[in-house]
């Protein structure tokens, strides 16, 4: 009797410059039944031809399919797509996914999907991926995990709202435990990165998980995002629980210094609550990732210079804090883009278009060349100003005087240190 031979599905996840674990394709794989289909993810960022491969791979698939975020990862998902495409023009049977819920087709848009509960699909099967490689890649042994789907608040400048219709569902404490315990284990994990939207989305799930931690003897550090009004309501007793349970670091989107923007962004946070919780992760040693941005239509300088004063004083209070500073770019889907775009913003027209967004190195139209020069050099500045390290003590001085006296003219250090060392690309 000839062998069985299993339809294949290939999943592709392109070139970009981190090394996140892609849970996307390793959510699809674990959905899908091993016994009827083979499951092959590759990886852009490890493979020295991955259009090669992929195309290699896509020989006798039924489906090929390709995960990607906006920005420069869209070039290579688009050259893979198109070399599959001329390769093998006839993959599967051909029929559109017209009408099946949560697509979008050159037809148009079908209804959208509902959120459904995590607690119904399978585990995230990490064996679909070279677990190993993203550990060297990262150099640490950090696995990304993902616990719960969705964001329930309604920030004027983000697609979540849109996306998700402020819904959230999360895994059961007890099933978090496990799985991690499990995962602990069997990759010698030492830190767990949650990719949760809003991780402390409800105190008490929080409570249990760190709890299942404590019984199941799972030591390993973990990382999550935090709202600043989250971290006021759930109280420092839970936080230290947290803390005592492995957490060692949290991001904190803040967004803006001043309380007029905070309020047009709908973020729905107080600036007390966020110099509260940066308290709180201080006086815990807990290190915080606080993020800003800057740059937004009709932004008076005011707002600016309230944020690059904000982000100041946060980094003073801790060396484990960072405040890494990004440019608004509009966002398809939510209402300071409708804003934008009713104001004469043109929104990337192709595929290749939207492949050169960035938020990061890029501004919108709104802010002028010598207010940008002026928030790079700040950026700068203030991230070495409290960084750790005997051998940085030069750089740090500069910096810190620069800092306290805010004066950012003739960035000589700036200068030399990105003669012999080039910034890290980040988007």
């Amino acid at each position: 009797m000839a062998a069985y031979v299993r339809p294949r599905v290939v999943l592709y996840n392109p070139k970009a410059v981190f090394h996140t674990m892609p849970l996307a394709l390793v959510a699809l794989g674990s959905m899908l039944d091993r016994r009827r289909f083979e499951v092959v993810i590759i990886d852009g960022r490890f493979e020295p031809d991955a259009a090669r491969r992929v195309v290699a791979e896509a020989r006798g698939a039924v489906c090929v399919g390709v995960t990607v975020l906006t920005g420069a990862p869209i070039h290579d998902a688009l050259a893979v797509s198109r070399a599959v495409k001329a390769a093998h023009p006839h993959v599967g049977a051909g029929r559109s996914v017209e009408g099946c819920a949560g697509t979008v087709t050159r037809a148009g848009t079908a209804a959208p999907r509902p959120l459904r509960d995590l607690n119904a699909l399978p585990p995230h099967d990490y064996s679909l991926i070279a677990v190993e490689r993203y550990f060297g890649a990262k150099n640490k042994r950090q696995l990304d995990y993902v616990s719960s789907q969705g964001c329930r608040f309604r920030c004027a400048f983000c697609a979540d709202p849109a996306v998700f219709a402020r819904g959230w569902t999360g895994l059961g404490p007890n099933r978090m435990g496990e799985e991690i315990a499990d995962l602990a284990l069997r990759y010698r994990v030492d830190e767990i990165a949650f990719q949760d939207e809003t991780f402390f989305t409800h105190p008490a799930r929080v409570a249990e998980f760190c709890d299942e931690l404590r019984r199941r003897r799972v030591r390993v550090r973990w990382t999550a995002t935090l709202r600043a009004d989250q971290a006021c309501r759930m109280g420092e007793p839970l936080l230290r629980t947290a803390i005592d349970a492995g957490l060692s670091r949290v991001m904190i989107g803040v967004e803006a210094g001043s309380q007029a923007t905070l309020d047009r962004l709908k973020k729905d946070l107080r600036l007390e609550q966020v110099l509260a919780a940066a308290e709180l992760c201080a006086r815990h040693r807990l290190g915080a990732i606080f993020n800003f941005i800057v740059g937004f239509p009709d932004e008076p300088e005011s707002s600016i210079e309230a944020t690059l004063a904000l982000a100041k004083r946060l980094r003073r209070m801790h060396e484990a804090f960072e405040t890494p500073i990004f440019y608004y770019r509009p966002y398809p889907g939510n209402p300071l883009a409708d804003e934008a775009s009713n104001q004469g913003y043109v929104f990337p027209q192709t595929l290749e278009a939207w492949a050169d967004f960035d938020y990061v190195g890029q501004s919108g139209p709104w802010v002028t060349a010598r207010r940008r020069r002026e928030v790079e050099r700040f950026k700068f500045y203030v991230r070495h100003a409290w960084k750790p390290g005997r051998w940085r003590w030069p750089l740090r001085t500069a910096a810190r005087w620069r800092c306290e006296h805010d004066w950012y003219g003739l960035p000589l250090e700036k200068s030399l240190v990105e003669l012999v060392k080039r910034p890290q690309q980040v988007s």
